[in-house]
């Protein structure tokens, strides 16, 4: 009885004759170099782990004619695989063998299926993406520390909108592009730019809420000042009869009594104004309406906030240990 084996190792001959053992064994070894391909998920990138099948049958040769036997055992197996395989990001970490029988309707063949099981190594994606884009979402929760009344806050939190931008450019190349579903990955990119950009518009909001409160501020100011010149233009020393007396002694008394009318109206501005002063005086010191519901929406956009980033980053984290 004679055994026929083949050897799938490189692409260098070493011998083109067949060699014969002691037992009738005749081995013929055939040196070749076998490019496979096939489908990756990558919707848990980059914590992703690969399934690759290779599948080999004869085309020709039944299963009475050929038999394909396994060649050692799967530990062995895997040690020899790894001590061939180059340095990559990629780690084998299981190798299984399984015999099928395909009926082609012509005959029966025998199939081997290997099937490669690869994780990939993850340390240097999270050290690289995931991590610097989680210290862009501290860097915009603690912009809430920046005060609203200046455009400080505002360029901070639109530089750090796009230095997150750019790390999405980064994650389209190197990201595979042959998956149905949307990675992990992309979810984790898309949720914290989310928030990110509702943070620029919340701020853009409270600053024109701070902006209104001091239009109103202002009117009130002016609309004051317009007042007051009109009132001191009369001498507050000065009696009525005083004022009247270094009117012209030929006037007639009509005018004297209109004149007389004026002063008493504008004395009583006066009283009035007087009064007026230190009530919005005190006023100043305290905020205004909008100022105050600019101090509201903050606080409770920070609380939405903080819960909304906690929700999605335990969520991807559960998915990506499933």
């Amino acid at each position: 009885m004679c055994l026929l084996s083949f050897r799938i190792e490189s692409n260098t001959v070493e011998s083109p004759h067949v060699s014969l053992d002691w037992n009738g064994e005749v081995s013929f070894w055939i040196n070749m170099v076998v490019v496979s391909t096939c489908a990756m998920e990558v919707y848990k990138f980059p914590f992703d782990v690969q399934r690759c099948k290779l599948t080999f049958k004869s085309t020709v040769l039944s299963e009475d004619e050929m038999k394909l036997v396994t060649y050692g055992n799967i530990k062995w197996r895997i040690e020899w695989s790894l001590n061939k395989m180059t340095q990559s990001e990629w780690l084998l970490t299981n190798l299984t063998m399984s015999k099928e029988i395909v009926d082609d309707f012509y005959s029966i063949l025998p199939v081997l299926v290997y099937t490669i099981t690869m994780k990939r190594r993850s340390a240097l994606y999270v050290a690289n993406f995931l991590v610097p884009i989680l210290f862009f979402l501290c860097l915009d929760l603690t912009s809430f520390l920046i005060s609203d009344t200046g455009g400080e806050k505002l360029s901070f939190k639109v530089t750090v909108l796009l230095a997150v931008t750019v790390m999405q450019l980064i994650l389209n190349d190197i990201l595979p592009s042959s998956s149905d579903r949307i990675p992990l990955v992309v979810i984790y990119c898309i949720g914290i730019f989310g928030l990110m950009m509702v943070s620029l518009v919340e701020t853009i909001v409270v600053m024109r809420l701070l902006e209104k409160d001091k239009v109103g501020k202002a009117n009130c100011g002016t609309e004051l000042k317009k007042r007051t010149p009109s009132v001191c233009n009369v001498s507050v020393d000065e009696t009525p009869s005083e004022q009247l007396s270094k009117e012209d002694n030929s006037s007639q008394p009509t005018e004297e009594f209109n004149a007389f009318e004026k002063i008493s109206g504008e004395l009583k501005e006066i009283e009035k104004t007087l009064t007026q002063v230190p009530n919005s005086m005190k006023e100043e010191g305290k905020p205004g309406y909008w100022t105050r519901v600019a101090k509201i929406v903050n606080v409770v956009f920070f609380f939405f906030y903080v819960t909304a980033a906690s929700v999605l980053l335990s969520g991807l984290f559960i998915l990506w240990n499933e």
